[in-house]
């Protein structure tokens, strides 16, 4: 689903006030190209400023890696927009607040326990089995996901998965190179400039197709194994080093194996077979000891979630 042209023009407007000039280069040898393409062809910039873009492209050979926290707020807060586009919003608060606190324990125990504008969570009204992370710290979680989770610690398992995606970028690594180069070059040109004609059209076809790029990868074609395997890894860590127990994501996986439809579009469609990443966990697990569920955790899980 593609938000309109407009909503990116505002969008890219608050990137460029905000961030100003400088910002980001990628790849010697692409945005070299690119430089040449769009500043000295469509006579945006002058050959000298072409000649600098090249040499400083040259020197600093920078990647998606390189997008600073503030940038990826801002794509991921697009990218979230596309999700929630898409997916009504939930209207619980009491439910809202709970995975909000428990999400904000579980990233603290993260690699990344800030972001730039903070991690956020949200429920989908959606009897979907799924759940997304968005660049940036936005995780969202389907009431369909909720209700397969039995247990605080279930709840923590999922939660604990999509931080690793965010933890580890695996979102900004689907925004393929060229289109990533062509936007970023652009920004670097123009700075905190004001935008207009064809470096307008093109930065924003551009920043458009990045967050198609994530969107259709998160909610369409999911993530390889090898990057679940990454994200559950973190999960394991991350509830070990809070208190809950791990072995709580091999039992949502199991569950959700029982009532995943093939060929769906919820969690089937967009993760590898839950039994796959099971028997990944088994490894990971082999000497970890589960650990007891205090009667304070089903409470409060219960409470809140109730009628979910």
């Amino acid at each position: 689903m593609n938000l309109s042209h407009a909503y990116f023009r505002r969008w890219l407007t608050g990137i460029v006030v905000t961030l100003g000039a400088g910002l980001l280069l990628s790849g010697c040898s692409t945005i070299a190209n690119v430089g040449a393409v769009v500043g000295e062809t469509a006579g945006v910039i002058t050959p000298q400023q072409g000649d600098s873009i090249r040499k400083t492209g040259e020197a600093v050979e920078k990647t998606f890696a390189d997008i600073t926290p503030e940038q990826e707020y801002y794509i991921g807060r697009a990218v979230g927009a596309t999700i929630v586009s898409k997916f009504k919003v939930y209207d619980n608060p009491q439910a809202t607040e709970y995975i909000n606190l428990l999400g904000q324990t579980l990233a603290l125990a993260s690699a990344r326990p800030e972001t730039f504008g903070g991690w956020h969570f949200l429920i989908l009204d959606s009897d979907e089995i799924n759940a997304f992370a968005a660049p940036g710290g936005f995780i969202f979680v389907s009431r369909g996901m909720l209700r397969l989770c039995k247990s605080e610690d279930d709840l923590a398992a999922v939660l604990s998965h999509e931080i690793g995606h965010v933890e580890l970028q695996h979102a900004l690594r689907a925004i393929k190179g060229s289109r990533l180069t062509s936007a970023l070059t652009i920004l670097a040109v123009e700075g905190a400039k004001s935008f207009g004609g064809d470096a307008l059209s093109s930065l924003t076809e551009a920043f458009e197709g990045s967050i198609s790029d994530i969107s259709n990868t998160m909610m369409n074609s999911g993530y390889a194994r090898k990057q679940e395997r990454q994200s559950d890894e973190v999960a394991v860590r991350i509830m070990k080093g809070i208190g809950y127990d791990a072995h709580a994501l091999p039992n949502v996986l199991t569950r959700m194996e029982s009532q995943l439809k093939p060929g769906g579009h919820d969690f089937a469609a967009t993760h590898p077979p839950p039994k796959d990443r099971v028997k990944d966990l088994d490894s990971m697990l082999k000497k970890t000891p589960h650990v007891p569920v205090p009667a304070v955790r089903v409470q409060r899980f219960q409470e809140a979630l109730a009628g979910i």
